[in-house]
């Protein structure tokens, strides 16, 4: 056996051009409960995830109702991911063979490269996010290293020396424990998470000792909505929470395919998503609040808190464990995607290694450090991020529960015969092809039309309902 992310073997009779060992449906599935809870946790507990729940503190509002609304967004999350998770726990296959059901065997390769260059872009910035962590550690350690943290003075392409020494590393670990296999990959994020609540906790006990209980407050800026005033920003922080997770929403079925049955999968998804991100935020917060009093101003970055603490020891043990957690993040958000994608797209020639790869390099070519630094790059990102990722899930949805009444045939999505269920017309489906264009360009004009800058937040929401719709429309004679 020859597969590398799976325990799976193809059948003689699935088509070279659609089968490798790691597109296969799994053989066994082993991934218990836990499992999926240390996924969501590894995908929760980084930098960005840290960064990200406490700028929803800052929005304005009062400490509840930021509860209220993180809780919302992250229950959408939860329902949407057990709905994406089915199918692939029941059939064994990775998402972009999944997506052969609904956008054809080789109509599939659209939201499989789609979601592969997204994935490229992100996992370059989360080894960026990675790599400033350990600067560091490194800095602490060995100050004369200052100069050379200097971009100015030794730099290029944007990144001082350092920088780029600290980026090589990760880039290098990260690339290490993808080529082991999936199994190693799954022990690495099964330490990962927890780790990062052991730090977690650690830093609030730290800051609690040297401020005193009373100084949490869990409303961190000043407190502008009030009433119905506070419905619109309220439902934004839903739409940012959801278009946080949409990425690994999106490809969850490449986890959930090892899912042991759909019940373990989904106990795992409520542990690790309402359960976990509800304690992680409130740890956020009640971190946060307490920089004030201790250092005097508010920081909402876990690692310049760290680097704030008298103790070398705490600054090394904390800045390498968020490194970690980062890297964590990156392995199963943008990692294992694009490897499944790229490989998708050809698998006799490329395998899922090769198709990790492939993203690994790309991640650089496109400098994340630069587009990191540039805010309305960010903020454009993760709007586009949206519009084009609802519409591949609307559809995706749409054709597995409303067209084909949860039916799957399994052998079906690896045969290129003009008789086989998915190949539609000439392997493509034009329905699905049609409804994502379709629902991505429309959810795109509020990105772009400043006039309308108040209703791009919500892109992801208006994709995928388009895409689910306009699908479901098209597809009335087919179910």
């Amino acid at each position: 056996m020859t597969a590398t992310a799976t325990n799976a073997e193809p059948k003689p009779a699935y088509d070279p051009r659609l089968t490798n060992a790691d597109l296969a449906p799994l053989e066994k599935q082993t991934w218990g409960s836990y499992n999926i809870f240390a996924f969501w946790m590894s995908d929760v507990h980084s930098v960005g995830g840290y960064v990200t729940a406490g700028s929803l503190f800052l929005l304005g509002l009062s400490g509840w109702q930021v509860l209220v609304a993180l809780l919302a967004g992250i229950g959408i999350v939860h329902f949407f991911c057990n709905l994406v998770a089915k199918p692939s726990q029941q059939t064994g296959v990775p998402y972009p063979v999944i997506c052969r059901s609904v956008f054809g065997v080789l109509g599939a390769n659209v939201p499989a490269i789609i979601r592969g260059l997204i994935a490229v872009a992100w996992y370059g910035i989360q080894t960026y996010l990675a790599s400033a962590a350990l600067d560091v550690v490194l800095l602490k350690l060995f100050p004369s290293l200052l100069p050379y943290a200097d971009v100015q003075q030794h730099g290029f392409l944007g990144l001082s020396s350092l920088g780029w020494a600290s980026f090589t590393v990760l880039w290098l670990v990260q690339a290490a424990v993808f080529w082991t296999g999936m199994e190693t990959i799954r022990r690495f994020i099964d330490f990962c998470g927890p780790a990062v609540y052991v730090v977690m906790f650690l830093l609030a006990g730290y800051l609690i000792a040297r401020a005193g209980w009373g100084a949490i407050d869990f409303t961190l800026g000043d407190v502008k909505h009030t009433g119905w005033a506070s419905l619109p920003v309220m439902f934004g922080a839903i739409a940012l929470v959801v278009s946080y997770f949409s990425g690994p929403m999106l490809n969850f079925g490449d986890f959930s395919r090892y899912g042991k049955s759909f019940a373990a999968v989904k106990r795992g998804n409520l542990l690790g998503l309402p359960v976990n991100f509800l304690v992680f935020a409130v740890l956020v917060v009640v971190t946060a609040s307490l920089t004030v009093p201790v250092f005097g101003e508010l920081l909402t970055d876990p690692v310049a808190t760290v680097a704030r603490i008298d103790s070398t020891f705490a600054i090394v043990l904390g800045a390498l464990t968020f490194s970690i957690a980062t890297v964590g993040i990156n392995i199963v958000a943008n990692f294992i995607s694009p490897a499944f994608d790229f490989s998708n797209v050809n698998p006799r020639r490329i395998s899922w290694r090769a198709g990790g790869m492939i993203a690994a390099v790309g991640s650089v070519l496109i400098t994340p450090w630069n587009l990191y630094h540039n805010p309305a790059v960010i903020h454009y990102t993760l709007e586009t991020l949206g519009a084009f990722i609802g519409p591949l899930f609307g559809v995706l949805i749409a054709g597995h529960y409303v067209v084909a009444r949860q039916r799957v045939d399994v052998d079906d999505l690896f045969t290129m015969s003009p008789s086989g269920k998915y190949w539609y017309r000439n392997g493509y489906n034009p329905r699905a092809i049609v409804a994502t264009a379709v629902a991505s360009l429309v959810a795109m004009v509020p990105v772009l039309v400043s006039a309308l800058a108040d209703v791009a937040p919500y892109s992801w929401f208006i994709g995928m309902a388009l895409g689910f719709a306009l699908f479901t429309l098209l597809s009335r004679g087919n179910r």
